[in-house]
């Protein structure tokens, strides 16, 4: 498996000078959503004194030419900050700065689907609505192939993968465990982690998280696995069925609820949310893949613990469905559920807001309804 060749520099040499005192100035990384709707890009810019709050941080711009986002004779695009984290690879007091980005004209990049996203959650900001996403990745060599697999070949089938331990089990833990640790360290509300069916394949999860919040904390945790997979020399892929064939592929199972939901009888409330989602099932797989669907349809066959993609389902405790009921909320008549179709690489601005438009506002039909949309397609 081909590593790259950054991550055979002496890192004890670089900790020397990480280890110089920074005096009074801070580093402040910003980091945007490029043109892709799943890429990350970032650079740095030096603060004369720690940021307390986002109003401390300034606006700043770079060239959209570059990240797929303008022409070159109109390249200059806006960073605005609108999340900040403790930075964990050069540790306190620098930060990172999650950004929004704005077009010449000051208006959203095409790929920034945060502003529209924070509009809609400010519309339901009563209901107190929370989400917590399961986010599946690939860890990969910088050639492609899947880390510790076989150079000419397939490790044997799934079964004790899952869960598993053992160094013929667990591909990767110690990406794992530095990409965890990074999280806590950044104050990602990261609640949890496990290897999955594939192996080379993980999940963490990110959760509960309250509107606008839920986007910017996956969105700092996949910058943060990035980041820690480019020390380790490896690539972390979010391709929802990155091999072909018999192997499961990559999702990132949203779970919701209301406040309603989680109160004494919430399963009606619950129910009644299906109904609508049920309604409106294309409008939710165009919403849940960067590319209108097309990424999912690769990995929804119906197969691998998947619905398929052109009929919509639910069920208790079943993880073959489009949405599972959790077996305990079923008993508790009160809980969440969890949608099961966002693909791994999925915007999860996009996500969240089609499940506010849809259980919360009630939207019906293929198009938003309360504002513009919040994905391309």
């Amino acid at each position: 498996m081909t590593t790259s060749a950054s991550s055979k520099l002496s890192k004890a040499v670089k900790q020397q000078y990480m280890d110089l005192p920074q005096g009074d100035q801070v580093q402040a990384m910003y980091i945007w959503i490029d043109g892709t709707g799943e890429g990350l890009r970032c650079k740095t810019r030096t603060l004369d004194s720690e940021p307390k709050s986002i109003e401390d941080l300034p606006e700043w711009n770079f060239d959209g030419s570059s990240t797929y986002q303008s022409e070159g004779s109109n390249s200059d695009m806006y960073l605005i900050p609108s999340a900040m984290f403790r930075d964990p690879f050069r540790k306190d007091p620098n930060k990172l700065v999650l950004c929004e980005v704005l077009k010449y004209n000051r208006k959203p990049a095409e790929t920034n689907l945060r502003r529209t996203c924070s509009k809609v959650m400010e519309m339901v900001e009563a209901n107190h609505p929370w989400f917590g996403m399961e986010q599946e990745y690939t860890i990969l060599g910088t050639d492609g192939h899947p880390f510790g697999w076989p150079s000419n070949g397939f490790p044997g089938p799934q079964g004790p993968y899952y869960c598993g331990v053992g160094a013929d089990k667990a591909y990767g833990r110690d990406i794992v465990e530095a990409h965890y640790r990074a999280c806590l360290y950044a104050g990602v509300q990261i609640c949890g982690t496990n290897a999955e069916v594939m192996p080379a394949q993980w999940e963490f999860q990110v959760g509960p998280c309250e509107g606008i919040n839920m986007g910017d904390h996956l969105w700092i945790a996949r910058f943060i696995l990035h980041r820690v997979c480019e020390d380790f020399g490896v690539v972390a892929s979010f391709d929802p069925k990155p091999i072909p064939g018999n192997w499961n592929g990559a999702g990132c199972h949203t779970n919701f609820s209301t406040k309603e939901m989680r109160d004494d009888g919430g399963l009606r409330f619950i129910e009644e949310s299906i109904e609508r989602l049920g309604r409106r099932h294309s409008y939710h797989i165009r919403a849940y893949d960067p590319k209108g669907g097309l990424d999912n349809a690769r990995r929804l066959t119906g197969h691998h613990e998947t619905s398929n993609i052109n009929e919509f389902s639910a069920g208790v405790a079943n993880r073959g469905a489009s949405i599972r009921i959790p077996r305990a909320v079923g008993q508790d008549k009160k809980g969440y559920f969890e949608d099961r179709r966002p693909s791994a690489n999925c915007d999860p601005y996009a996500v969240t807001e089609a499940l506010i438009r849809t259980c919360l506002l009630s939207e019906e039909g293929d198009e938003p309804v309360h504002g513009s949309t919040c994905f391309t397609l």
